[in-house]
């Protein structure tokens, strides 16, 4: 019997400094917001945060699992529009035995009509 394999959606958001921030501040404050926005989404019981995001050559990468693809996009869809994400934000969808980051469908955010 093989593994059963979960979906994975990587929302890859490019790692852009926010500007006008004042000095010692944080040069991505959108980090935080992003992953404070996927907790509470896990918390309400919608989606699964997979794994600590993380820095992937010129993007920050986030992961959700724990729905179906349509629901995981859309909240990928919604990470990209949050308040000082930067835009050019993409979404891959994957499975949770991926051994390499970016591999599967690329889509591309926000969706439209969500």
């Amino acid at each position: 019997m093989s593994p059963v394999t979960t979906t994975l959606v990587e929302i890859h958001v490019p790692m852009l400094p926010t500007p006008d921030l004042p000095d010692g501040s944080s040069p991505y404050p959108w980090i935080d917001q992003v992953e404070d926005f996927l907790v509470d989404l896990e918390d309400e019981g919608g989606v699964e945060v997979h794994d600590e995001g993380e820095e992937y050559g010129d993007a920050y990468v986030f992961f959700v699992t724990g729905a179906a693809d349509e629901e995981l996009l859309a909240v990928a869809s919604r990470v990209a529009t949050l308040p000082g994400v930067p835009a050019g934000a993409f979404a891959v969808v994957s499975d949770d035995e991926a051994e390499e980051f970016g591999r599967g469908r690329r889509v591309a955010l926000p969706l439209s009509g969500v």
